[in-house]
């Protein structure tokens, strides 16, 4: 063959060549859906940490398979629907319950998780993926029932739900997978339980239903009946107030004629006033009895509703207070006008007190004004004023003395004094008259001084010679 030849053949066979080994390399270069997770195992180098890595996880994107050394397949993330039948759980008040749910699980596309999946699930056709998510529904299901009430089951679905779905989800990650939606269709107990509790919230729910219907009737007729109320007593106070006005302009009027008929005109509008308070009350208390009396209506149209209780406990606690206002006011009022009259009559007591002291002062301060300032020769002066008394006095203590009625035994023997011819009997009315204080020692006694002009010792020894001259007389 010709040179040329054999060198368009090898050209030939070169080109050939490399384009076999473009398209080669162009095959080993795969794309990842978007609905799969493509894993790609073989020799694939190793983590941070040096240790070999089994596989890589691609979800999007793609990724060059080397030939020989490496190989890929796909994970299907294609959602799950399980069905969960699950009977006769036992709940935690030991009650067997039956719980239909629907789980819907699905190879998750996280990061750590989709090693997981690619470890444990690489190879299994969907059906099993399925009955292995299945019987771990299905435990951690029997577990959150067994660790709740029946009341907390089913009625608050939201707590249930995310128990099973923290317990459920925690244990998919385990084998790759994620948890999507829970949906439980019924709960139901061979005990029936739970249609007792329906019952019972249906009931509590109408019982509920009719009382809010009964409260807004009440409270329906007892607004009109207050309406009402306002209104007369509002036209009645517009009328007083109308005939009041024209009462004092009469008033007015009248005081310009004379004396006589402004008192007139002020009694006549005193009792046209209280005629009018008279009327106002009596409207008032019309009024309160009506008000009274659609209550009791009221009371009678809900006897056969459970609120009629309420309603006539609440009647009687407001007619209690009105009557304990009443009695303390009228309590007050009495008390009030004891405390007036207690306080007139001390203050009488003591203007008159007032008055006695301030008279005495004032002769008191007129004395010693006339004995010239000296308040010595005003107490003279009230003393010498005072003397006859006080000798009344003195002589009235023995004046009554029957001298005849006196008996005493004497032996004939001379007295203490031992002068010849005195007898006991004489001694005996002589210390008798001595009894009596003279006038100077009571004088003494209280501090101050006979004055000269009436006397002093000697006058009282004459005095008491006197006496004993009349002592003697009386012996004899």
């Amino acid at each position: 063959m010709p040179p040329e030849t054999v060198t368009l053949i090898v050209i030939i066979v070169a080109v050939v060549i490399l384009f076999i080994t473009f398209i080669s390399i162009l095959s080993r270069y795969r794309k990842c859906p978007s609905d799969k997770i493509m894993v790609v195992y073989g020799k694939i180098g190793t983590d941070k940490d040096g240790n070999p890595r089994s596989s890589k996880c691609l979800h999007g994107g793609a990724a060059f398979v080397w030939p020989v050394v490496q190989d890929y397949q796909y994970l299907d993330l294609t959602p799950l629907s399980i069905s969960v039948d699950l009977t006769n759980a036992l709940s935690r008040q030991n009650i067997r319950i039956d719980v239909p749910s629907r789980f819907t699980v699905g190879i998750s596309t996280e990061a750590g998780i989709m090693q997981n999946a690619a470890e444990r699930l690489l190879g299994l056709q969907l059906s099993e993926i399925q009955e292995l998510a299945k019987d771990i529904i299905f435990g951690q299901l029997r577990l959150v029932i067994a660790t709740m009430d029946i009341e907390e089951i089913n009625t608050d679905r939201d707590k249930f739900l995310d128990a099973v779905s923290h317990n459920v989800e925690t244990e998919l990650k385990k084998i790759g997978l994620r948890l999507i939606n829970v949906n439980v269709t019924d709960i139901n107990d061979e005990s029936g339980y739970i249609q007792a509790l329906g019952k019972e919230a249906a009931a509590k729910a109408i019982n509920d239903a009719k009382k809010s219907v009964a409260e807004k009737d009440r409270d329906g007729s007892i607004g009109q009946a207050n309406a009402e109320r306002d209104q007369r007593i509002q036209v009645a106070m517009a009328n007083s107030t109308a005939v009041q006005g024209e009462n004092e302009a009469k008033v007015a009027i009248s005081q310009s004629d004379a004396a006589r008929r402004e008192k007139e005109a002020e009694a006549l509008r005193i009792a046209t006033a209280a005629e009018k308070v008279a009327e106002a009350k009596a409207l008032q208390e019309a009024y309160q009895s009506e008000e009274d009396a659609e209550l009791s209506r009221a009371a009678r149209e809900k006897a056969t509703q459970e609120a009629d209780i309420l309603v006539g406990a609440e009647t009687q606690k407001k007619k209690l207070e009105i009557e304990a206002e009443a009695k303390a006011e009228q309590t007050r009022r009495v008390a009030k006008g004891e405390a007036d009259a207690i306080y007139a009559k001390m203050e009488a007591q003591a203007r008159g007190m007032e008055e006695i002291l301030t008279k005495q002062a004032a002769g008191m301060r007129q004395i010693v004004n006339a004995a010239g300032g000296s308040t010595e020769n005003a107490v003279r002066l009230l003393i010498a004023d005072k003397l006859e008394e006080l000798t009344r006095i003195q002589v009235d203590a023995i004046k009554n003395i029957k001298i005849d009625k006196v008996t005493v035994w004497d032996s004939g023997t001379s007295g203490k004094s031992g002068e010849a011819g005195r007898t006991g009997t004489a001694d005996f009315v002589s210390g008798l008259f001595k009894s009596i204080p003279p006038l100077n020692e009571v004088f003494k006694m209280a501090g101050m001084e006979l004055p000269e002009y009436v006397g002093k010792e000697a006058g009282q020894k004459e005095v008491a010679a006197e006496v004993s001259e009349e002592e003697r007389s009386a012996t004899n």
